[in-house]
């Protein structure tokens, strides 16, 4: 949407992404990025962490399952997506508030790490995505056996 507030964040998963599927089958996944800033100490001359952030975010489809396919806790990630407000009240009746992020693209950030690329390919009646089968893959081929 235009009127969308979009953020980009850096940061580290706190868990193994937690993948799930609606009751009309769609895959959806929840994850946490913990972003901590580092921050000049001026008196001491040395760096330090600042207040972390930690922020919720939610994929969908296809991209939920590659995000839980391909990432892990602890994984240093740059997410971008858009920021939405929840509000709920608890059971005592205190109303509660808490920003997080539906996730339009995601990877893995490459400042410490290196990482291999798998694209997918598009299967032909558009239900998603499936690993491009290799052209000398014997499997892609088989047959089932004939029964005797």
């Amino acid at each position: 949407m235009a009127n969308d507030t979009t953020v980009t964040v850096v940061g580290n998963l706190t868990a193994d992404p937690e993948l799930r599927f609606t009751p009309a089958g769609v895959a959806l996944v929840k994850f946490t990025v913990a972003s901590t800033p580092r921050v000049f100490d001026r008196n001491s001359g040395e760096y330090r962490d600042g207040d972390p952030l930690f922020l919720t975010c939610t994929a969908w489809r296809d991209l939920a399952e590659h995000i839980a396919e391909s990432l892990a806790k602890g994984t240093r990630v740059v997410v971008a997506g858009r920021l939405r407000l929840s509000r709920w009240e608890n059971e005592e009746g205190e109303k509660r508030s808490a920003y997080g992020l539906d996730v339009d693209e995601v990877g893995p950030s490459l400042r410490f790490a290196t990482a291999t690329v798998k694209k997918m390919a598009r299967t032909r009646n558009g239900d998603g995505f499936t690993p491009e089968t290799p052209a000398d893959d014997p499997w892609s081929t088989a047959a089932p056996a004939s029964a005797a």
